[in-house]
Parts: C-alpha cells; sequence; structure tokens
C-alpha cells in the first residue's frame, strides 16, 4: 500500500467495513449445547458435573495438582492474595472492636505498573500495598533485577511478602529468575497469568510455577468460559481455601471460615470452557502463524520493535504489540490515527500504566523515577488485530498500511499536526 495515499491522506481505506481488534475464537453452539442441556436436566446450574470436568482437564493440561476454576481472574487473585495477607496478619475488624489509631504497615506485593490494573487492585482489597518495579526493555515483563534491586532497598522491601510477575501479553516471564528470587528474599512468587492459557514456557504450559498461577478465560482470551477464570496451583491447603473462598468461605457445612466471594463458575461457563479448551491448541498456534507473519512483513520497517520472547517459549499472544520509536517518523498516537483512517482498530495496551491511574495516585510521585523503562514502553506500544479468526491477506493489508503510514510519515504529520 506504499503505492497509494494512505486513507488518511484521502485515499481508500483498506478496510471500509472495519477490522476489530479483538475476535473471540468460539466453538459452535453444537458442541456446547449438550452440556447445559444436562445441566438444565439434572437440576444443577453450579457447583456440578461439568464444572468437575472442568476443573479436572484443565489440571491435566496445565500439569498442575489442583486448577480451582472462579468467576474471574480478579477474584482467583483476590482470593490468593487474602490468603498470603492472612498469613501476614492481616484480617478484618470485627463488628465492635475499636480500630487502632496508629497507621499498621500493610505486607507489601511488588509488580509491574505495565499491567491491567486488576493486578493491583486485587492486592489493594485483601490488604496488601502494591510497590511497583520496572520492566525488561526487551520482554516488557517484570525486571527480575529491578525486583531485586527493590528488595535490597530497606525502604521500599520492608513487609515485602509476594512477588506478582505477569505474563505479558502471553509471553511468560522469568520464572527460574523469579523463584531463586523468592527462594532467596523469604517471598511468595504469585504469577498473574490472566493471558497465559495457550503460552509455553520450556516447551510446556505456564501454570505450573510459584504459589500459584491466576489465569482470566474472559472473551479476549484464547480459553473461553464468557466470563471466568482458574488458580492454578500444587498447594493442597491454597486450593482446599479457594474452593471454600469462592462460595464465601464455606467449606460446605454453612459454618463461613473466613470472609470469602461469591466467585463460583456456574455450569453454562463451564460447559463452554470444556469446548473451548478442544480448540485452544489450534487458536494457539494460528495466533503464532499470524504474528510470525506481522513480524516478517514489518520487519525491515524503521523505528518498530517487537516484544521478545524466549527461545524454548510460546506466546499465546492474546495480543500482538509493536514498539513505535522515533525512527518510523511517527509517534505511536499518531500512527493509530493513521490506522483508524484505514479502519483498522488498535489499541495502547497498558496506558495509562497502573501507577499513573486516579486509584492509585498516592504511589505517582515516588514511583515515576524509578520506572524509566514502563515510561518509555507506554509511550511507543501499540497493539494491532491478530487473532484466528484472520485470515494472512488481513494481516498482509494491516502491515502494508504501517508500512505506508511510515513511508508517508512526513506529509501525515504535516495533515496531523497543520
Amino acid at each position: 500500500m506504499t503505492d497509494r495515499d494512505p486513507a488518511v491522506l484521502g485515499g481508500s481505506p483498506a478496510f471500509p467495513d472495519g477490522l476489530r481488534l479483538l475476535r473471540p475464537s468460539l466453538p459452535s453452539p453444537g458442541e456446547v449445547l449438550p452440556r447445559i442441556e444436562a445441566a438444565f436436566a439434572s437440576g444443577t446450574l453450579t457447583k456440578g458435573a461439568t464444572s468437575r470436568d472442568y476443573e479436572q482437564r484443565l489440571a491435566e493440561h496445565l500439569g498442575v495438582a489442583h486448577a480451582v476454576a472462579v468467576s474471574s481472574c480478579t477474584a482467583g487473585l483476590m482470593l490468593v492474595f487474602q490468603a498470603l495477607a492472612e498469613g501476614c496478619g492481616v484480617r478484618p475488624v470485627p463488628a465492635g472492636e475499636p480500630r487502632a489509631t496508629a497507621q499498621v504497615p500493610r505486607p507489601r506485593a511488588l509488580m509491574p505498573s505495565f499491567t491491567f490494573m486488576a493486578t493491583a487492585m486485587a492486592a489493594v482489597w485483601a490488604g496488601l500495598e502494591p510497590v511497583f518495579c520496572d520492566i525488561d526493555r526487551d520482554t516488557w515483563n517484570l525486571s527480575p533485577a529491578s525486583v531485586e534491586a527493590t528488595l535490597d532497598d530497606p525502604q521500599r522491601s520492608f513487609g515485602a511478602a509476594l512477588v506478582v510477575p505477569v505474563h505479558i501479553f502471553g509471553t511468560a516471564a522469568d520464572t527460574a529468575a523469579f523463584e531463586r528470587i523468592g527462594r532467596a528474599h523469604g517471598v511468595s512468587i504469585v504469577y498473574d497469568a490472566a493471558h497465559g492459557f495457550g503460552a509455553l514456557h520450556d516447551g510446556r504450559p505456564v501454570g505450573r510455577e510459584g504459589y500459584a498461577q491466576c489465569f482470566s478465560t474472559s472473551p479476549t482470551k484464547l480459553l473461553i468460559t464468557a466470563e471466568g477464570g482458574v488458580v492454578a496451583t500444587g498447594d493442597d491447603d491454597l486450593a482446599a481455601r479457594l474452593v471454600a473462598g469462592r462460595d464465601y468461605g464455606n467449606p460446605g457445612d454453612y459454618d463461613g471460615r473466613f470472609c470469602g466471594l461469591n466467585a463460583r463458575l456456574s455450569e453454562l461457563h463451564a460447559s463452554l470452557g470444556l469446548a473451548s479448551l478442544d480448540g485452544l491448541e489450534g487458536e494457539a498456534v494460528r495466533r503464532n502463524e499470524l504474528a510470525a507473519e506481522h513480524r516478517e512483513l514489518l520487519s525491515e520497517t524503521p523505528g518498530l520493535s517487537f516484544q521478545v520472547v524466549a527461545a524454548g517459549d510460546r506466546s499465546s499472544y492474546k495480543d500482538f504489540s509493536v514498539r513505535v520509536g522515533r525512527e518510523f517518523g511517527l509517534t505511536r498516537d499518531e500512527l493509530a490515527v493513521v490506522l483508524r483512517a484505514e479502519g483498522i482498530d488498535t489499541r495502547a495496551y497498558y496506558v495509562p500504566p497502573v501507577h499513573r491511574m486516579q486509584a492509585f495516585a498516592a504511589f505517582t510521585e515516588a514511583c515515576e523515577p524509578l520506572l524509566p523503562e514502563t515510561a518509555a514502553l507506554c509511550d511507543e506500544v501499540l497493539t494491532l488485530p491478530c487473532y484466528g479468526t484472520m485470515t494472512g491477506r488481513d494481516v498482509a493489508a494491516v502491515s502494508a498500511c504501517v508500512a505506508a503510514a511510515h513511508g508517508h510519515a512526513t506529509a501525515i504529520r504535516a495533515r496531523l499536526n497543520p
């Protein structure tokens, strides 16, 4: 498309009917309905046979002792964080008990700011204080070096109880480094694996490492239950607590042991999950094929770079994102305008990063100078469409539009900035 004017300069849009950023790859209704009909016939719409089958299949797929289905990844994080926080002495104040006048320091959870807001919000809900660490320049995941530097800083590490690496965009975090850090500093490692289904680490599905890994199965993911999540763990006590915690802290005798949630996953959602699981590998393979095509077509475009995936790993490519550097000739935001004119939907994940959000304004000033890689990526990252129902022609057209934007950068900047 470099031989014609981009749409923003008056040319015809590449996708006049639009190209969505995301589109879930769903099983056919016929693959889901028999299990839903069975649930209706049994009269059991939650905590039934389909959910148990779903959890067993997931545990086998991930290679873990326990896979506990929950209503969302956020709920799973909340319950895991709550278990760790209570181990540090954090608990709700019972009715009638006077609150201490002095502010008691909360245990701290070290995590990236370049993540979805739920990572930090779940920690705050559980009574933890988030401490934001920087990301790696190449992988865009939480930097082990930044975490170690934080743990070696007495002021920032005081009360550190856990580290929360995130498999950003479905690219596995450096689990070996974080397991070593956890042992050396006596902190738990909990992975936000929201993007993890379909990802491989050292040739195996992510999910085995750490105290727990919390996955999402919402419609933007590769494994879909409409809404939902999964907590994978090898810890028997945590698994039992999660099963009770998703049902108000009730282990089954109607005597709540702690303040839990209504975080159950219904039989209807589990039915969709079982059918979606059958197509998970195909979706992951297809997304990697499309991502490889994107990379090849854009590899010689100045100013563009890509997230590094370690040798032996496979990203789920829940999102395929690029960095738009100065040499491209346009800013990330200008490129997004150009692609929108072509009918191509894009998004800047995760902008703003969590520490700049209004909900975390108290952290912004102190964190800003400590997160240079996070700040740099947030100025440059742009997510392009990449999902299983896209065609090679779609990818070629998107990549051509990006390349054309670079080729016409001077004229585009003059048009956008008169």
